[in-house]
């Protein structure tokens, strides 16, 4: 299942993804050995490291065929933990499992065709794993942030200043994750890849003002459901993936995937992109409601690092006080082509995004209703605005792209008698 780039991840790294199937396949529950991590000598004092005490509760359990680790009545302070097949890691109400802030304790990986460090938790080539209790999983990410300060390239994978992501399910099946809090990763906090049957629910994700603190990302992973999930983070609440810049390939798409009943707060939206070079499909979001994010729908990439992004669907969706409403761009970084963009030819990298209908949006208090832009070689085609009211200080603008628009409304913002009329125009 994993390709030969991969292979330094399966020795420290344990990363499982599933996506959205109406019946998972499998069911991530361990009903067998009950595994208390004091038992294999934890303390939960904050201060003495747990790990290697964590990492035997998982062993016994794996050992008995299955179990569940118990961590609870304290912090358990630690490096990464590798969860293994049929386990379950249950973190009671009340306790913490905080990252060591010591970066030696995590080990050089690859993930992703890419140089990094271990996860705080993770699980590689497993099945039938979860994550469950009410309480904390804390990656102590203000070392990592500090860490990364004016690092070049700090924000890209493989770059000279690797941070941990908080918990990675990598090539795992019948995935589940419900009722924790994960908080403070040193990067991406949550991330399914190439995963298979995940399912995410009730779960909180945290972070202040802080880089590349992506709630949760699923990557190349299919039949993945996220639902209930409040975020408040300092980068995407939801970013899905499938593929690096300018990849060599091959990449596996995103597909398959539920977004239901979710807030977002702080944070840049719910995006697809911008690594899509493996493409995305079969997308439904629903119910989701956004209060002071930066974007709201957003749909990214560029020429380097794009594919096939189709079937994508928005329903049922508020926003309050969202910086823009709906972004649709193939020039990310940039919302729109700066200056004069002749055609290029289409290649495998090349943005092609289609069938993707907006309906019943309503937003107030944006400073933009947004920008749907295409790239004149591979311009948006398919999409449909249905039932949508935004209220911003500026308009839509859309180029190379065929819209359909039906009873939808921008108004100007009141408190902005000087500016320019809201309206969808057609940028030249």
């Amino acid at each position: 299942m994993r390709s030969a780039v991969e292979v330094g991840l399966t020795a420290a790294l344990a990363v499982g993804m599933t996506v959205q199937c109406a019946a998972a396949q499998g069911t991530a529950t361990s009903p067998g050995k009950l595994c208390d991590a004091r038992t294999y000598g934890a303390k939960a004092d904050g201060t003495t490291k747990d790990t290697k005490a964590i990492q035997a509760a998982v062993e016994a359990c794996a050992s008995a065929g299955g179990g569940t680790v118990v961590l609870s009545g304290g912090t358990f302070l630690s490096g990464p933990v590798l969860l293994k097949s049929n386990i379950t890691l249950e973190i009671e109400k009340g306790a913490v499992l905080l990252g060591s802030p010591d970066r030696a304790d995590y080990p050089a990986v690859t993930f992703a065709r890419n140089q990094t460090v271990q996860p705080l938790v993770s699980a590689v080539n497993a099945e039938n794993v979860a994550i469950a209790g009410e309480g904390t999983i804390d990656g102590n990410g203000k070392v990592w942030w500090d860490y990364v300060k004016g690092a070049k390239n700090g924000g890209v994978l493989g770059n000279d200043h690797p941070r941990p992501m908080g918990v990675v399910f990598d090539h795992t099946r019948h995935v589940r994750m419900e009722g924790i809090t994960v908080q403070n990763s040193g990067f991406w906090q949550i991330v399914p890849y190439y995963a298979d049957d995940v399912t995410i629910r009730n779960v909180r994700i945290l972070a202040p003002k802080s880089p590349n603190t992506d709630a949760i990302d699923p990557f190349s992973s299919s039949n993945v459901v996220i639902d209930h999930v409040f975020s408040s983070v300092g980068d995407d609440n939801i970013a899905i993936k499938s593929g690096a810049i300018n990849s060599p390939g091959p990449d596996a798409p995103s597909r398959n995937i539920t977004i239901t009943d979710c807030t977002f707060e702080n944070g840049h939206g719910l995006s697809i992109g911008s690594e899509i070079a493996g493409g995305v499909q079969n997308v439904r979001a629903e119910r989701i409601h956004f209060k002071g994010t930066d974007q709201g729908i957003r749909i990214k990439s560029a020429r380097d690092r794009g594919n096939d992004v189709s079937n994508i669907s928005f329903e049922d969706i508020t926003m309050e006080d969202v910086k823009t409403a709906i972004l649709v761009t193939e020039y990310y970084p940039h919302a729109a082509p700066q200056g004069d963009v002749p055609a290029e030819p289409v290649g495998r990298l090349t943005p092609k995004f289609h069938n993707i209908a907006i309906e019943n949006v309503t937003a107030t208090g944006s400073n933009s209703a947004g920008t749907i832009v295409g790239l004149p070689e591979s311009p948006v085609t398919g999409l449909t605005m249905k039932n949508v009211q935004i209220a911003a200080k500026t308009g839509m603008s859309i180029a190379y792209a065929t819209v359909t628009l039906d009873n939808v409304t921008v108004t100007p913002t009141a408190d902005e008698k000087s500016a320019p009329t809201a309206k969808v125009t057609e940028m030249k």
